[in-house]
């Protein structure tokens, strides 16, 4: 590599080198392998059980991998227990010691680094400024809202200077106003600090929201690597087009495939030529199409089919139609403007259109 690639190439703060875990027989991790890059917001996005946790937990040392290593700017670090790494961890629980004030709470983890007393308050005093929690320095947790207690805990996992900042499902506590105001808190934090941030969530709109890219998991093992965007419009497979965000799936049948582009025939009775992923000529594939992607009513659109409404839900900003045609039901969204614009009755007959650009295939 040149000086000038080397330049460009994003330095790589934690590298994930075919890192498993096996549990008795059970394999909560496949091999995986990946980099994380500096000043990044990196999100492993997942279900229940598909083995985010206990990656995030063998960064940060509570648990061993079974195969592979680990990683931290260059160095290895398998086998060093968790207060040698420089990484701090964030837990669902906020885990703030009940008996101590805030700043207490805060610097805590400094003193036992052996900090001098001068430097400690220090820092503690730009942790509470970093958090807007200066009034509330000698509160006890108990007296602190849920929120609060989020900024104390991410105070106190900051004030030593991490290299990487682990996050495990820190807002679902929460309640949704709160959990959206922490999302803009967090955004504002990562940028500031330029610390690493790696979150763990369930939450598809939470990665969505703040992750400069996001690693979706799935049955213990990578299902894609990306930019929010890149994973919400272009899904590698169907696992991942159904758990990001929402989708219409259609049955399609793969009639040809030329590069990136497959044709096919669908469910809809049609046939059309779309991007693809893993399609292959002659077999089984499925049509997906977000609701926001279909036009209700079809407007200038080159697929156009006749459907009815089935079921309407008013949600504030948008309202989302079913429709029924041919015997499948679509869900559309559509945006509702200040007036409220056009709205449609369960029962009425409309016409609904989408473009080709709009259609994934993906194989089967």
């Amino acid at each position: 590599m040149n000086d000038e690639a080397c330049l460009r190439a994003p330095r790589k703060a934690v590298e994930i080198k075919g890192v498993s875990k096996v549990f008795g027989t059970y394999q909560a991790l496949k091999p995986v392998s990946f980099d994380i890059y500096d000043n990044e917001f990196f999100t492993l996005l997942g279900p229940s059980g598909c083995g985010k946790t206990t990656l995030l937990r063998m960064i940060a040392g509570f648990e061993q991998p079974t195969t592979g290593k680990i990683f931290l700017h260059g160095s290895n670090i398998q086998g060093l227990p968790p207060h040698k790494r420089r990484v701090n961890t964030v837990f669902q629980s906020y885990a703030l010691f009940p008996h101590m004030s805030v700043e207490q709470n805060i610097g805590f983890g400094l003193e036992n680094l052996g900090w001098s007393k001068d430097r400690r308050d220090a820092r503690v005093a730009d942790m509470l400024r970093l958090v807007h929690m200066e009034a509330f320095a000698g509160r006890k947790p108990q007296q602190l809202s849920g929120g609060q207690r989020q900024r104390v805990a991410l105070a106190r996992a900051l004030a030593p200077e991490p290299e990487v900042l682990l996050l495990d499902e820190p807002l679902s506590a929460l309640d949704l106003k709160l959990r959206q105001a922490m999302r803009d808190e967090l955004r504002i934090l990562q940028r500031k600090t330029g610390i690493t941030f790696v979150f763990v969530t369930h939450d598809q709109e939470e990665a969505l929201d703040l992750s400069d890219r996001i690693c979706v998991l799935g049955d213990g093992e990578i299902q894609q690597l990306g930019t929010p965007a890149a994973i919400y419009e272009e899904p590698s497979n169907r696992f991942v087009a159904d758990f990001i965000g929402e989708t219409n799936f259609l049955d399609a049948e793969v009639i040809a495939v030329d590069g990136e582009q497959a044709t096919v025939t669908t469910q809809l009775g049609m046939t059309l030529t779309a991007s693809h992923k893993k399609a292959v000529a002659g077999q089984k594939a499925f049509m997906s199409i977000r609701p926001e992607k279909i036009s209700l009513p079809a407007q200038d659109n080159p697929i156009a089919v006749d459907g009815t409404i089935m079921g309407t839900n008013y949600l504030g900003g948008y309202t989302y139609y079913l429709v029924e045609t041919g015997g499948i039901r679509l869900r559309i969204s559509k945006r509702n403007s200040v007036s409220r614009g056009q709205m449609f009755e369960i029962g009425q007959s409309v016409k609904v259109g989408f473009a080709a650009e709009s259609v994934r295939i993906l194989g089967a």
